[in-house]
Formats: structure tokens, sequence, C-alpha cells
């Protein structure tokens, strides 16, 4: 399974990887939205994990842009935005799952394994 990792937070973005690595994915990782769609349009992956607020093109503007190309490949949305409305736009925009800022990595383990079975 291939992950992408798209976080503007370096360390944040680093130990996530690590811990997927670790779990067995083959991970990829970028911190900004203008090279997370690059890549997105030139690899194959079975998730992708993006973060909201990016320079250069924001998550959301990202996700539609993915979703206009590519309807299969899952998308979770990892964010600080946790108003309801923000989960909903996400969700609506076509994230596969929304999970918040901060965040147990148990749980987000147990997302990419919900995502990454179908």
């Amino acid at each position: 399974m291939r992950i992408l990792v798209v976080e503007d937070e370096i360390t944040l973005c680093e130990t996530i990887a690590k811990g997927l690595r670790l779990d067995g994915y083959e991970v990829d990782t970028c911190f900004d939205g203008g090279n997370a769609w690059n890549m997105a349009m030139d690899e194959s992956y079975d998730l992708i994990i993006l973060d909201l607020n990016l320079p250069v093109m924001d998550g959301m503007e990202v996700l539609r842009n993915i979703r206009k190309e590519d309807s299969e490949t899952a998308v979770l949305i990892l964010s600080a935005r946790g108003h309801l409305q923000d989960k909903i736009d996400g969700l609506d925009s076509g994230a596969n799952d929304y999970l918040c800022k901060p965040f147990h990595f148990e749980e987000l383990e147990a997302r990419v394994r919900s995502l990454t079975r179908r």
C-alpha cells in the first residue's frame, strides 16, 4: 500500500511517515499543496493524508482538484480545523474521512487500515 502524507509541519509529516513505514506502508511526503497536486497526478496512491492549511495551494483546493481527476484514491483530511462546518465541507468535497489535530497515532493507524482495506 502506498500513501502520500501532505503536511506543512515538517516534523509532524516525518513522524507520521515514520510510523506508517513501521506499519509496512510505502510512504511519500510533501509539504505544500502545489507539490501534493503534482505528486497525486504523477503517482498512484492508495491513500492521501491531507492537511488543509498548506502553502502554495490550500488543502481543500488540492482535494477538489484530485476529485475532478480521480474518484478512486482515498483521502483522509488531517487538520487543526475542527469546527463542524469544516468537517462537513471536507467530506462534501470528496474526503473519505476527517481527523482533527491533535490526534493519537493509534487512531490515525486505525483510520488508515479502514481506508486501505477497501
